[in-house]
């Protein structure tokens, strides 16, 4: 089959790879209809996790149907349209069955690596090299899905595959960002980033009842998205002193809760292995998230990291008493609610994947949506 796979620091290809074939009584074999890019595979591509190996396939956020079951497979059948969570979970280990699907102590290949880097294993994902699953990814023809019965989940008729795809990372995460601070009725939420995650923590937080919902970002692109499809505000951080704007939109005290949805810088080279090295990132919006958080309010951290942080502004932590709290998603808890929302229209992604291409436009895709190139917000590949 053809996949678009890892050939080194920002070099992608499509090559034929072997295809995928069940290795227990609980896989599943896709074929993928939709896989689209996100920020999380950025470090990948640029080198900042060294166990990649050149042919590794790339991607974790997919929808696809059903041509293969194990015999263990209970609610999947052959044709079934199914998107399918990043986050590879048992199910049954104890923080499967507390829902804590993405700290799952079987989704995982490589224990000892992330042990090391990051003092216990995690779970796996999708298009990650071996310390963070080993799973091939989605941009390819066809997809092994390992624990099926716990990871992929039948998508409702009314709901189309560009929206629906959404479901299976960026949607889960952005309603786990509205779940950690504890967003509720009158809250005032802002959230840095602008990308497909900072709009749909958004809109997560809209529909538990926030009262207001600021989203802060340079693109005017995707602001405007903001504005149209998301119905948060909007806030240009090129044109104003953002705490003091937020101040001003929150009473005089900042916001409840503060979400950071941009993530580490794609490059250089290098944070995490055995142990870990490099320079440490710099972590902007997450400082400027924790300056500008009401006193006793919630900074949640989204963005993905890997390795160590520089600057981080402790002491206002301490001093303003405030909740830091951070995961991978946990997606298994509340993909089958956020179909539902979807299909009811009360919750719409597809203005997303502004750009549609095929398979071997792959790495076109991952340019225009690095450098965040003609407005791209996410590249979806239909294979």
């Amino acid at each position: 089959m053809r996949a678009l796979c890892w050939e080194g620091v920002d070099a992608l290809a499509v090559r034929q790879v072997p295809d995928p074939e069940l290795r227990n009584a609980h896989d599943m074999i896709v074929r993928v209809r939709r896989s689209a890019t996100c920020g999380a595979d950025l470090p990948l591509l640029g080198g900042r996790i060294p166990f990649l190996a050149a042919g590794d396939v790339l991607g974790h956020e997919f929808l696809g149907e059903v041509v293969e079951v194990g015999p263990e497979v209970r609610r999947h059948r052959l044709d079934d349209r199914v998107v399918v969570c990043a986050a590879v979970a048992c199910g049954a280990c104890w923080f499967c069955r507390q829902g804590l699907f993405a700290c799952c102590d079987n989704g995982g290949a490589g224990a000892a690596a992330t042990e090391s880097a990051w003092g216990q294993p995690t779970g796996g994902c999708y298009g990650h090299p071996a310390p963070l699953g080993g799973f091939a990814g989605s941009h390819a023809e066809y997809v092994r899905v390992p624990y099926a019965d716990v990871g992929a989940f039948t998508v409702p008729d009314p709901v189309s595959d560009d929206r629906a795809v959404f479901a299976s990372d960026a949607a889960p995460t952005g309603w786990m960002g509205a779940e950690l601070g504890e967003v509720g009725p009158g809250d005032v939420v802002a959230v840095w980033g602008a990308g497909a995650v900072g709009q749909l923590t958004a809109r997560a937080a809209l529909l538990r009842g926030a009262h207001r919902v600021i989203v802060i970002d340079r693109y005017d692109e995707r602001l405007r998205m903001v504005d149209r499809h998301v119905g948060a505000e909007p806030l240009n951080y090129r044109y104003v002193d953002v705490p003091a704007e937020l101040r001003e939109r929150s009473g005089g005290r900042g916001p409840d809760v503060c979400v950071e949805a941009v993530g580490m810088e794609p490059e250089p080279p290098g944070l995490l292995g055995g142990r870990l090295g490099g320079r440490a990132d710099r972590p902007l919006a997450l400082r400027e998230a924790v300056h500008a958080c009401r006193k006793s309010g919630t900074v949640v951290v989204l963005g993905t990291w890997t390795g160590f942080v520089d600057t981080f502004p402790l002491g206002a932590v301490m001093n303003k008493g405030l909740t830091v709290r951070s995961a991978r998603q946990h997606g298994q808890r509340w993909i089958p609610m956020l179909l539902d929302r979807m299909a009811r229209d009360e919750l719409r992604t597809e203005h997303l994947a502004t750009h549609r291409l095929p398979l071997e436009r792959g790495a076109d895709g991952y340019a225009l949506f690095r450098e965040r190139a003609d407005g791209c917000v996410r590249a979806v590949f239909a294979p």
